[in-house]
Order: structure tokens, then sequence, then C-alpha cells
């Protein structure tokens, strides 16, 4: 057999979990023994993680989560308002397949951006594009585009994300016009694809966040009828695991 040249094919068809899986096969001696469907069917298998294992970094890498978080880690000891079957059934990622919201509000200590970071993770294992965004920083960016003509296009690549998240909405004071460009992101996105927010401030208090009641009625309306709901309270996670640490 021609090893060399099927090799050098392979990588030129840029199947590299096969080359990969082939070379473990050549050094493997019980190898031998298996059938040629079997060792295809490795061969294969190996290239489809190769390329899944990938696709996932691009989407991770993509996204820019504030944290790294996963489902199977979320901590449901901690008295806080967080039920398991609430999470179970956000982690199945239904919301993202059909454009429904997510709003995550509490005060701070309370563990919402790791919540969004590990449903937002969620989602890139199970295919969706998704953009991680801390609410003064997006604010600032579209302040800047605003201001160098870039706009339009960072709209275009928000609208094209499956799930966006906007971490600490309401943390800073935004501008009118900012205000309304938010509202354009979810006029772009309602009922097509999904919004996360996290908030210390519960919904009946965002039109005093916004200001303008006409601009705050629709992004309530775009927002929150509907959304999938996640209410935290109780004393801080941060702070209590802080105590804990010092008197261990």
């Amino acid at each position: 057999m021609l090893l060399e040249p099927t090799i050098n094919k392979l990588q030129a068809m840029k199947l590299t979990g096969m080359v990969e899986a082939l070379e473990e096969q050549r050094r493997t001696a019980e190898m031998a023994s298996w059938s040629f469907e079997d060792r295809l069917a490795m061969l294969v298998e190996r290239q489809w993680l190769w390329k899944e294992n990938r696709t996932m970094k691009t989407r991770l890498k993509f996204a820019k989560l504030r944290q790294s978080a996963c489902i199977e880690d979320i901590d449901y000891r901690h008295h806080r308002g967080l039920q398991r079957s609430v999470i179970d059934q956000l982690a199945a990622s239904d919301w993202v397949q059909y454009g429904q919201n997510c709003i995550i509000t509490g005060s701070t200590g309370l563990g919402k951006s790791y919540l969004a970071c590990a449903l937002a993770q969620k989602a890139c294992r199970d295919g969706y594009r998704t953009l991680y965004y801390y609410a003064p920083k997006l604010f600032r960016e579209l302040q800047v585009c605003q201001g160098d003509g870039s706009l339009p296009a960072l709209l275009k690549k928000i609208a094209r994300t499956r799930l966006l998240i906007i971490d600490d909405w309401g943390l800073e004071k935004a501008s009118p016009s900012q205000y309304r460009d938010i509202l354009e992101i979810l006029d772009d996105r309602h009922g097509l694809s999904s919004t996360l927010i996290t908030s210390q401030y519960p919904t009946t208090r965002w039109h005093e966040l916004v200001g303008d009641a006409t601009v705050a009625d629709a992004i309530l309306d775009r927002l929150v009828h509907g959304a999938h709901r996640i209410d935290l309270s109780g004393e801080s996670v941060r702070k209590t695991r802080n105590q804990a640490l010092k008197e261990s």
C-alpha cells in the first residue's frame, strides 16, 4: 500500500482526524485483527469528532464568554431560588431553536453571569452561534460604531447570532440613541433568534432605566413577554464562599 500518498491526499482534503486515526492504527498491533469495515468506521468516527471539536472551539472563540462555565458544574446547594428543573429545561437549548428569550435577575453575587455563560456554552455545544456582551462594553461599542460608520456591520454581526447574551443590563446608563440601537437589535431578532439578559434590576424597573417610555415599551415587548425567567434571591454566593474559605 502506498501509505504516504494516501496520507498526503487525506491532508489535502483536510481530513486531519482520519490521518491521526490511521497513524494510531498503524502503531497498534491488535488493529490487524479488525475487519476492514470496523477500521473504516473508526477512521470516520475520529474525523467526525475532530471536526466537531474544531467547530466547537470556533464557536467558543466567537462567543467570547466572560467565564468558563458549563451546565454540569452549576451549584444548586446555595439557597438562591434556582430550580434544577428550570435549568434542565433550558439546557436542552430548545428555547434557542425556537427563538425564545431568557431573563436572569437578582442582586450581585448570585451567579447570574455564570448561569448565562453556562447556558451559552451549552448552546455552543448544541451547534448554535453565540455572542456574549458585557452591557457597558456593548453600549460603548455602539457609540464607537456610530462615530466611525461601522454600526451597520456590527448590527449585521449581532443579527446573525442565534443566541445573544447581554450581561449586567442597567449597570450603566446609556444614551437615548444607544437604547434605540438596542431596540433595533431586538427588533431584528424578534421571533427569529434568542436573547439572554442578566440584570440586577427587576424588569419592573427597566422603564426607569431606559427613560424614554416609548422605547422602553418596545424593548420590553420584544424581550419580556413569553421569556423564560430566572429570578434569583438570597445572600451572595460569592460572599458565602469567601466566608467559608476564611473559616476553613
